[in-house]
């Protein structure tokens, strides 16, 4: 398949637009992909914060007496608390409040008076940050080097539920954005990688794919070749001797007879050739018809016998039956046909046997099928040529077929009509110990 350029082309279309497609479908599912490991993450930042400020927010409260004061009581809460313009506070006790999200060094704290004055910090808090107040429920701003944060602002009272200030919670998002590079990167690795894949796979697949069509292309090609010059030999020979008719001044009548009697013989043998290329064709695009009749097996075989009885007399062979079962043997499908098919096989056995020689047609059957077999002690058919005998225009001996009148047909009618019948036709042979033609039909 790869010599030929137009199926070679095709392969790499095929396979460079299923490369393509699916890299298409790769780019979509990676982006959303990333996007939803970026909304999970987000949000489950955004949880973390409610949480702990939640907890911060239901803490202090109890501890909050006078709006824009803060009490001593609250260092306990909140670790490395720090007032703004005070150099620090006196006697300051480590926290105990155990919040593990605070002291990992990611979140820092803000407290703001009622009137949006920075009152303290706490947490890891980066002197980079905007000092400006923002009331907005969530934020997410940027330091002066660029770095980018996360906070939420929740308002705060006294315990007597006093405006007291606000208090921000916000914590770093370079763990995040770390994540994140290294999610892109994994993708932007990951991508061409796959892409590369797909493109070897797509190669591999399309050959596997187009084998069968390739093959029925070559079997057109050849059947094509082998309809010409089966059609060109008659007509060659019909042409030669019309020619050779004109070319005489004068014909008497045996000569004329002659004539038309060799044109008559090849006009025979045309139109033979063309009904078995119409029967090939009909029975390539329909199947038997829905409601089959019910043919008989046991006188199918009895008929054929005693038909062609003279033929085998005539060429010196021994025609017989063997019927194997008691009962009828009853087939679904076409009555014509299936004559026909075990018809081809009788004829090739006496054809192909010497005379002297010997031709059997058994009748068989098991639990689920009808089994006809055609045996003779003719020549027999090499190993080679064995798979090839149910090819159309194929023939073993093709001299001595011509000489009989075959066109290499016979056999792949057989062969057509057992398939349109649900059935299999075999055949066993060595060279000059005869052949075996095994035809199953299902009951």
């Amino acid at each position: 398949m790869n010599q030929n350029k137009l199926f070679n082309r095709t392969r790499w279309q095929l396979a460079i637009s299923y490369a393509a497609v699916m890299g298409l479908i790769l780019s979509l599912l990676g982006f959303g992909v990333y996007k939803a490991i970026a909304h999970a993450h987000w949000v489950a930042i955004d949880r973390e914060l409610e949480s702990v400020a939640g907890t911060l927010h239901d803490s202090l409260e109890l501890k909050l007496q006078q709006p824009g004061r803060l009490e001593p009581i609250v260092n306990e809460l909140l670790p490395n608390l720090r007032l703004i313009g005070v150099q620090g506070i006196k006697e300051q006790l480590p926290s105990r409040h155990i919040l593990s999200a605070i002291n990992q060094g990611y979140y820092y704290i803000r407290l703001f008076d009622y009137s949006g004055k920075l009152i303290a910090t706490a947490g890891d808090y980066p002197e980079e940050l905007p000092a400006g107040f923002n009331s907005q429920y969530w934020q997410t701003i940027t330091d002066t080097k660029g770095n980018v944060y996360h906070q939420i602002s929740v308002a705060l009272h006294t315990q007597t539920q006093q405006d007291w200030g606000y208090f921000q919670v916000g914590r770093s998002l370079q763990d995040f954005n770390d994540y994140l590079s290294t999610v892109k990167w994994v993708l932007k690795l990951g991508w061409p990688t796959a892409l590369i894949l797909i493109g070897f796979s797509s190669w591999l697949l399309t050959g596997l794919a187009m084998k069968p069509i390739y093959s029925s292309y070559r079997q057109i090609q050849q059947f094509t070749a082998d309809a010409a010059h089966e059609l060109r030999t008659p007509l060659a020979a019909s042409q030669a001797t019309v020619e050779s008719a004109l070319l005489t001044p004068q014909l008497d009548e045996k000569e004329a007879r002659e004539i038309l009697g060799t044109i008559d013989r090849q006009n025979r043998r045309l139109t033979q050739l063309v009904a078995d290329l119409l029967l090939l064709a009909r029975m390539d695009n329909q199947a038997i018809r829905d409601r089959p009749q019910l043919c008989c097996l046991n006188d199918l075989v009895s008929d054929l016998v005693e038909e062609l009885a003279a033929l085998a007399i005539a060429s010196k062979v021994a025609l017989t039956s063997e019927v194997r079962v008691k009962q009828q043997l009853n087939v679904g499908g076409n009555s014509d046909q299936l004559y026909r098919l075990v018809a081809n096989l009788i004829v090739n056995a006496i054809q192909y046997t010497p005379a002297g020689g010997k031709v059997t047609v058994i009748l068989d059957c098991n639990h689920i099928e009808a089994i006809i077999q055609v045996q003779d002690t003719g020549i027999g058919i090499a190993a080679a040529d064995l798979e090839r005998i149910f090819d159309r225009f194929y023939r073993v001996n093709s001299h001595r077929s011509r000489n009989t009148g075959g066109s290499g047909l016979g056999l792949a009618i057989a062969q057509t009509i057992a398939r349109a019948h649900r059935g299999t036709l075999s055949a066993r042979s060595e060279l000059g110990s005869g052949s075996t033609f095994l035809l199953r039909l299902p009951l």
